[in-house]
């Protein structure tokens, strides 16, 4: 299978988001990855989905992923019930714009990782009661709980399903001192995406946050060896 390339779209954040998959289309990207809660915001404000769906299939814009379900892994048994509900919205709002996977991303505190493996495996099931979407798992580097790649691997894995999966992403790799080995160590097909982003010189790992990213080739990563 061909590699595809898709813009992730925090990276022009302040563009709205028709402005974002113009962007995407006119600089001859494959696809684009789209964030729920602008979709949300251009529905808000009058838009339609329609709208959306016109726009991608004339640039020709695939979406290979949506971002993101938040909130889900450090709610109370109380509060995750409603959350299940937003994640079969989000879900079901993939489908329609054909995104086959939804990016759920980890507390920011440190948290149970039996829950939130037990979540996950619940949200994969909503995601097949939806039609096909799957949530994909992420790791940040920055957060106190799933911040390295094994820890998103250990998800993944103890999740015991085959549609489980996480996005690899080179500076949270980096930034948390994830290796090259702890990265062959994971089957290739529970890998759902790849983000490609570089950290910045001069600020060692564990210390870069989002702003510190750097375009791809101005900074240290050996993106190479990955």
């Amino acid at each position: 299978m061909a590699l595809k390339l898709c813009l992730n779209t925090s990276t022009i954040k302040p563009q709205s988001l028709t402005d974002k998959i113009r962007l995407a289309g006119e600089a001859g990207y494959d696809g684009i990855e789209l964030w729920v809660n602008d979709i949300y915001e251009f529905v808000g404000q009058g838009g339609e989905v329609s709208t959306i769906e016109k726009m991608l299939a004339d640039y020709g814009l695939i979406v290979p992923c949506m971002i993101a379900l938040r909130g889900w892994g450090e709610a109370s048994e109380f509060e995750y019930r409603f959350m299940r509900e937003e994640a079969k919205r989000r879900l079901e709002l993939c489908r329609r714009l054909g995104s086959p996977w939804l990016v759920c991303s980890p507390p920011v505190d440190p948290c149970d990782f039996g829950v939130l493996t037990r979540r996950y495996r619940d949200l994969l099931e909503i995601g097949r009661q939806v039609g096909g979407v799957k949530p994909t798992f992420e790791y940040i580097s920055f957060l106190k709980s799933a911040y390295h790649l094994n820890h998103a691997w250990q998800v993944v894995r103890d999740a015991e399903d085959p549609d489980a999966t996480f996005v690899l992403d080179a500076f949270h790799s980096w930034n948390s001192n994830s290796t090259l080995d702890d990265l062959r160590a994971i089957p290739i097909e529970r890998i759902s995406h790849y983000h490609i982003d570089d950290a910045a010189p001069h600020i060692p790992p564990t210390q870069q946050k989002d702003a510190d990213r750097v375009m791809v080739g101005d900074g240290v990563i050996d993106l190479r060896a990955e």
